[in-house]
């Protein structure tokens, strides 16, 4: 499972409201809230978010293994 703590985190560190995200990267808030839910959101957005925030794909996003029973 890909999961997007640490774009949350990021947001913290950086004290930058979703709002102003919104802004700067040109996403939507449909968008924002896939993120919010570690939903499916395409390397395009990854890119945008990545070009506002001046950082690389691994520093907004993590992989978390299932666990298999």
């Amino acid at each position: 499972m890909i999961s997007y703590k640490p774009f949350q985190k990021m947001l913290i560190d950086k004290n930058l409201k979703k709002q102003e995200v919104l802004k700067l990267a040109g996403i939507s808030n449909a968008t924002m809230a896939k993120l919010n839910t570690n939903e499916y959101v395409s390397l395009e957005i990854i890119d945008k978010i990545c070009a506002a925030l001046n950082c690389q794909p691994g520093e907004l996003l993590e992989y978390i293994p299932e666990k298999q029973d």
